[in-house]
């Protein structure tokens, strides 16, 4: 990616667009700024991710120094790793690219855009994005989750059609996105966890590392034993449509930025499974600060066992359960914000209002 910059900047000088937005390369401010046009650094992960690591250098701005005082509650539950999360501190300092890393990737274009802008929004990562603000002396613009609507599902859909073979709020929904390749004894665990519930479920996963199909993988005599009340499908399926079905009623995620903003306008209830850094960060917002999840609990080897998964969804899942009746009265709540006439589309118009000013400041 790094060595497109003469083709970026031959499609640039054709375009004259009045914004770039960029993420990983570092570079584009700099080549931006030569051309006339302003960059804005956009993150598609949580603000918390971005607010780990301070803006190097000291004072980024006459007028706007850096924050002397972090946000209220940093750090918290939402950014502090646990012991089997601890190696992940040094990834943002492995070589990311020629001669750069993703730290200095990231502050670099970060430090030298003209604005800063994020998918989240003020009411769940506010004091985040004032900390980013404060940091880096500039404006951060915030998208929202920037939703669209789940499409109605045909009835002839394949997905739909099983679904509708079980009772409302029964079946568990588990997906871990596209980037996520678990080991293959992680990878039965997690089957064997959703088997342990008695529950029908759905299971959406890539082969685990090692396996080239799903079926190669699976555990050995749990097709047999489970029978029609459990899929585990190996390619893509059309998650916002399935979480909007009656009949699910649990999502088992890793807590991606888009799930999460997808589990969180949804009706099923939250049981979360994080890998990666910012999937942990997501997590501990939802389950330690909103409390509108449960966090699956992971031995020290940083991997699950399958009773741990099934504990977790069970206590999201009983009529009875403290913990579920908790969650689900404040996930009702935070669906009912996000949901809720003109919550999304309000920020989008903020959003190409704030832009419409940086270019008024231009002239």
């Amino acid at each position: 990616m790094d060595r497109t910059t003469d083709q970026v900047e031959a499609a640039l000088r054709a375009l004259k667009p009045g914004f770039l937005l960029f993420d990983f390369p570092y570079w584009a401010p700099a080549l931006a700024s030569k051309l006339g046009i302003k960059s804005i650094y956009y993150s598609a992960v949580c603000a918390a991710a971005l607010a780990r690591h301070p803006v190097p250098g000291g004072q980024v701005s006459k007028d706007r120094p850096i924050a002397a005082v972090p946000p209220p509650g940093y750090p918290s539950l939402t950014v502090v790793l646990r012991p089997h999360e601890a190696w992940m501190e040094q990834l943002p300092y492995a070589p990311f690219g020629e001669g750069v890393n993703l730290y200095q990737r990231l502050t670099t274009g970060m430090k030298c855009c003209d604005a800063i802008s994020i998918r989240t929004c003020h009411e769940i990562e506010g004091p985040f994005c004032d900390y980013l603000a404060s940091q880096y002396g500039k404006p951060v613009l915030l998208t929202g989750p920037v939703l669209p609507k789940p499409l109605p599902t045909p009835s002839e859909d394949r997905w739909e059609q099983w679904l509708s073979g079980f009772k409302p709020g029964s079946v568990i929904f588990c997906a871990f996105g596209s980037q996520h390749f678990p080991e293959k004894d992680q990878f039965q665990e997690l089957l064997l966890g959703l088997e342990l519930t008695g529950l029908p479920f759905l299971v959406a996963l890539k082969p685990p590392t090692g396996a080239a199909t799903i079926e190669e993988a699976l555990p050995e005599g749990f097709q047999e034993r489970v029978g029609g009340r459990g899929v585990v499908h190996g390619g893509w399926v059309p998650q916002p449509s399935i979480l909007s079905h009656p009949s699910v009623g649990c999502f088992v995620s890793h807590c991606g930025f888009g799930s999460m903003w997808e589990s969180l306008t949804s009706d099923p209830q939250i049981v979360l499974v994080p890998e990666l850094l910012d999937q942990i960060l997501n997590t501990r917002l939802l389950a330690e600060v909103l409390k509108v999840a449960v966090e699956i609990e992971k031995e020290e080897n940083g991997w699950f066992l399958k009773e741990s998964l099934c504990r977790a969804v069970r206590s999201v899942m009983d009529e009875e359960s403290e913990v579920g009746g908790l969650v689900r009265k404040n996930h009702a709540k935070w669906k009912e914000t996000l949901t809720s006439q003109g919550f999304m589309s309000n920020y989008i118009d903020n959003f190409v209002h704030q832009l419409q000013q940086l270019l008024v400041k231009k002239r």
